[in-house]
């Protein structure tokens, strides 16, 4: 070595792209207060996440110098957005390789990525990326990345990198442990004492992510069965990538990788095995939940707390873009009582309070959500009385600004300018509301929720619910306008043959 320290390049750029909302991801929407960051500001995003596990790990070691070159942060519209612009993608990629060419050489590089990132006229992004980071930092740097398990990666990235850590779990729970493996193995790759050696499969399978929950078989199965891999043999890490079907791109699907120390034949037989017991279970893994259309759905939620058996969790999974009405328009419609729908995109509404200067006790009147794309359905008009206006102070308000509007008998409904996902109930009690006020809670959410509604037991009943027709978000993926994937290549819409015979 030239120098005392081994340095690392720290660097993200990551988004859970839904290429069939009308809306791109553009520049504009990486920029906002906090993003981009770089220096000590990127190194402390993310906390109990992929960035704080990497961190934690590399600052154990005194002879390890991090460098935080700008990055975006997520996009201030979540994952409510579509194609990432070209404009954007290169605007901040042009920035990091400038930074990364411009600073003394690195040892190592940490790339913060998510795996369903889609940019326009870039097939593969997280690849591009790695690609233009190696010919800066050149063959005898190492590269390692964290990934979301809804990623769309194949064998490709690890052609340009040298590693890479999956999340295990959905909901995800591990992203601060994979953050931790990925900067414990690229030191000890720098230092020698690990040798990365991988195996990439696809399995050409694709799924809708509501079906994904790795809290009950099969898919917790699968996840065990990567687990006892790891936990059987000394220095091998297998990662699931289950695919993110809303992202129109050619590597779209589920997808394996295992990593070991130099030793090609043991990443053959564990990828080998995790692919057959993956197609075997093919059928269950596609066939986990029941989901009811959303006027049947309201209706059981009715029962259920009619029955005692509330409080009810109302998941409506399929909304993209965070403006739909669907299940909103029911619950109006069948006058369901001590209600809580958080939350209902509408930035038009959110902006008119806040700039008419609305105070809590003001009436209220206005449309809500719709309009967005097919898949929102029709504006809803919404009047009561305003009870609270100002800025979430959960993290996932993204730093905007809710309003929460009483309507009804008991109801309350919680609207933001982007899509929220809720995950835990003190995510609402943050907003000064009290869990003994309602029965019934509503919304929108695929998986994550069952972290604090589910697993924890607070709602008794959950019922998942889909719009009447098969629209965006839906698991009729058929219904999709896809033009860079044909779902006949993958099961269960084709018949594709998968054998591992004669592979080497």
């Amino acid at each position: 070595m030239t120098h005392s320290k081994l340095r690392i390049a720290v660097l993200q750029f990551a988004h859970e792209t839904v290429t069939f909302l009308p809306n791109d991801t553009t520049r504009e929407d990486f920029i906002y207060p906090g993003s981009p960051a770089s220096g000590e500001a990127l190194l402390a995003t993310d906390p109990k996440g992929y960035m704080g596990g990497f961190v934690q790990v590399a600052r154990e070691f005194d002879d390890v110098e991090l460098v935080g070159i700008t990055s975006p942060l997520w996009p201030r519209t979540g994952t409510g957005s579509g194609w990432v612009t070209e404009d954007a993608y290169e605007h901040f990629i042009g920035i990091m390789i400038a930074e990364l060419t411009a600073q003394p050489q690195f040892d190592g590089v940490y790339l913060a990525l998510h795996g369903a990132l889609a940019v326009r006229g870039v097939p593969r992004p997280e690849t591009d990326i790695a690609r233009r980071v190696r010919e800066v930092v050149g063959d005898k740097a190492f590269i390692t990345a964290t990934f979301d398990p809804h990623g769309n990666e194949d064998e490709a990235f690890l052609e340009q990198a040298d590693m890479a850590f999956c999340v295990k779990y959905f909901p995800h729970y591990d992203m601060h442990l994979q953050g931790e493996r990925a900067a414990r193995m690229l030191i000890r790759a720098i230092r020698g004492s690990f040798k990365p050696v991988h195996r990439t499969l696809r399995i050409p399978i694709i799924a809708p992510t509501v079906v994904m929950w790795t809290g009950a078989s099969p898919w917790s199965d699968l996840i065990q069965r990567a687990l006892i891999w790891e936990a059987r043999e000394p220095d091998v890490f297998v990662n699931v990538f289950f695919g993110f079907p809303w992202s129109d791109v050619p590597d779209a699907g589920m997808s394996l990788q295992v990593l070991t120390n130099d030793d090609p034949s043991l990443a053959e037989r564990v990828i080998r095995d995790m692919a057959e017991w993956t197609w075997r279970r093919r059928d269950a893994l596609l066939d986990t939940v029941k989901i009811y259309k959303t006027k049947d759905a309201v209706a059981l939620a009715r029962e259920a707390v009619a029955e005692g058996k509330g409080p009810v969790l109302l998941a409506d999974y399929s909304d993209r873009s965070g403006y739909a009405t669907w299940l909103l328009q029911e619950i109006v419609a069948q006058k369901l009582e001590r209600t809580l729908i958080a939350t209902v995109a509408s930035p038009e509404a959110v902006r008119s309070v806040i700039e008419s200067g609305a105070k809590p006790g003001d009436a209220f009147d206005a449309e809500i959500g719709g309009l967005f794309d097919e898949s929102a359905g029709a504006p809803i008009r919404i009047s009561g009385t305003l009870r609270s206006v100002g800025p979430a102070t959960t993290a996932r308000g993204q730093g905007k600004d809710w309003i929460c509007v009483e309507f009804g008998k008991g109801n309350l409904l919680v609207v933001s300018a982007y899509l929220v996902q809720i995950i835990e109930p003190s995510e609402l009690w943050q907003l000064g509301l009290a869990p003994d006020d309602y029965d019934v809670i509503a919304i929108k959410s695929r998986v994550h929720f069952r972290r604090g509604f589910d697993d924890s037991g607070f709602t008794p009943t959950i019922i998942l619910a889909e719009p009447p027709e098969p629209l965006m978000g839906t698991v009729h993926l058929d219904a999709l306008p896809y033009e860079n994937l044909s779902l006949k290549d993958y099961y269960p819409y084709g018949s594709p043959s998968f054998s591992l015979e004669g592979e080497e």
